[in-house]
């Protein structure tokens, strides 16, 4: 069972169709680094470049044009969707080497008269796409956002298209998601795939080289400062180029946010005793409405519930297509929509309700597969491997062992005893990087920035996947950092309260913080 730390990060955006490849004939640079291939927005930031041999990467222009096969949105000009790829080194350490395209998308501005910048938009993962964020929600920004703004979505290295990580055939995939018997070799699977395909390319995929890429794009777009809005994953890129690029930190937003002080193992246990938590409202609320197929009892609706999946271990269902619901496979399904609000409460317990009491779990399986990102088609995006990638890249390759590992496991039990109980080694070690091809450098450690310019961080006491006490200690460690607090469930504040995109939105265009001890609703209840 895979965790994707921001599966509904934005969940104004959850829903968008996946898009096909965006940048197009016209989209793709031609010539060396920092050749001039068509107008830009603004002139070059080349005199940010920390180094003088990477300011050609610095002051190359981006030759927008139009998105293959982005969708047509009613109140949106077409013209102003725009596609273009930015060149940047693979390796940061050599800039006169081999190069990577990453792809970008940019919604224009609504009122180019009152245009401030550009504000780049990452939607989580890691492994999501910013491109499909930004293409597929075109009017999710509406308002005061997008009247200053241009929207800019990018897809970090290893993900969508740019130089996408796809280790495993779709059949394999089927089988390695799904498996209710992986077994000490089943990362190991993965990293020799990865290995095979990728080689060298895997040392450069982690966050630190995303968040260079991203200071790229920042002078290219011709912003002095960079301007962001982060969720989940995107808040630990967030406070990667906060630490990295200090005096470049201009108005920033993290929500939802990650400790980057928790080793891999640490955030697991956490994220997956919040996911317990989410189970267990989850089961009680529908034992409080009628029928419900975990009974009537709010006590112990949760424990039916956990019986049930981890009981399709032993008697798998087969689902109208052939395919099986495994036991790992219903756990998916169960996650999707608890990265949700309560909103998605009743469709689950229904999905279930099929499953238990007539043996039909092709609803559930299509939560799986929403969960795990497998198209109607049968077939996988790089989210799944680039996950994997990104993470090993950033030092998840750090696990532990003997008693510490004793520890660990024990700790997993005590606060998430329903949802761990499936495959406890799964959990802890997602993603397993035990046999990642190399070992990187990177290791978790309190994030100081020295910027000037106050961060907001966004954090909601009900997110399983990233709780709210990482918004706490995400504060806490930046330093010059306000807390917006969200009261409810839900992965991320901005797509569940008005009272959050108000008061980012105030942030982001007037520079006006929220108060001290701000707290949102949500928009449910």
């Amino acid at each position: 069972m895979t965790t994707r730390l921001s599966r509904r990060a934005l969940p104004a955006v959850a829903a968008a169709v996946l898009l096909a490849a965006c940048t197009g004939t016209g989209g793709t640079t031609t010539g060396a680094a920092g050749e001039a291939v068509g107008p830009a927005v603004a002139a070059a930031d080349t005199q940010s470049a920390p180094d003088p041999a990477l300011r050609s990467y610095y002051g190359q222009q981006l030759a927008w044009a139009a998105c293959e096969n982005a969708p047509r949105t009613e109140g949106v000009d077409p013209a102003s969707v725009r596609c273009a790829t930015l060149q940047v080194p693979l390796d940061y350490a050599d800039p006169s080497g081999a190069t990577i395209g990453v792809a970008v998308a940019r919604v224009a501005a609504a009122r180019p008269g009152q245009r401030a910048g550009s504000l780049l938009v990452n939607p989580g993962g890691p492994g999501n796409s910013g491109v499909d964020a930004v293409l597929g929600g075109q009017r999710d920004y509406d308002g005061p956002l997008r009247d200053h703004y241009d929207i800019v979505g990018f897809d970090p290295r290893g993900t969508g298209r740019t130089a996408p990580v796809n280790c495993l055939d779709d059949r394999a995939r089927d089988s390695w998601l799904t498996t209710d018997n992986p077994g000490s070799e089943h990362g190991k699977l993965l990293a020799d795939a990865c290995r095979a395909k990728y080689g060298t390319l895997l040392e450069h995929l982690g966050t630190r080289d995303t968040a260079r890429d991203m200071d790229v794009l920042r002078a290219a777009l011709g912003d002095r400062k960079l301007t962001y809005l982060g969720l989940s994953y995107g808040t630990y890129l967030g406070s990667v180029y906060a630490e990295e690029f200090p005096d470049r930190v201009g108005r920033l937003v993290l929500d939802g946010a990650i400790d980057p002080a928790k080793s891999i193992a640490e955030t697991n246990i956490e994220q997956y005793a919040g996911f317990d938590r989410s189970l267990r409202a989850f089961a009680a609320h529908c034992a409080e409405q009628s029928p419900c197929p975990f009974g009537t009892d709010p006590g112990k609706a949760a424990v039916r519930a956990a019986d049930f999946l981890d009981g399709l271990k032993r008697k798998p269902l087969t689902t109208t297509g052939g395919r099986i619901l495994t036991s790992a496979a219903a756990w998916a399904g169960v996650m999707d929509s608890l990265y949700g609000d309560e909103g998605g409460w009743d469709g689950l317990a229904s999905a279930i309700g099929w499953a238990m009491d007539r043996g039909n779990g092709d609803y559930l399986l299509a939560y799986a597969d929403s969960y795990n990102k497998r198209g109607g088609d049968g077939r996988y995006g790089a989210a799944a491997d680039a996950y994997t990638a990104i993470y090993c890249a950033d030092g998840a390759t750090d696990v532990p062992t003997g008693d510490a590992l004793r520890d660990a496991y024990a700790r997993l039990a005590a606060r998430a005893p329903l949802i761990s109980r499936h495959e406890p080694a799964a959990v802890l070690f997602d993603p397993d990087c035990r046999s990642w091809p190399f070992r990187s450098p990177e290791k978790a450690h309190p994030i100081v920035s020295k910027a000037t310019t106050p961060i907001l961080v966004v954090g909601s006491t009900g997110d399983a996947a990233t709780s709210y006490a990482n918004a706490q200690q995400l504060v806490a460690q930046l330093g010059n950092a306000v807390l917006l607090t969200r009261e409810g469930e839900g992965h991320t504040g901005y797509g569940h309260s008005a009272c959050v995109r108000a008061a980012v939105g105030a942030y982001l265009v007037d520079g006006t913080l929220p108060v001290a001890g701000t707290r949102c609703a949500s928009d449910r209840g």
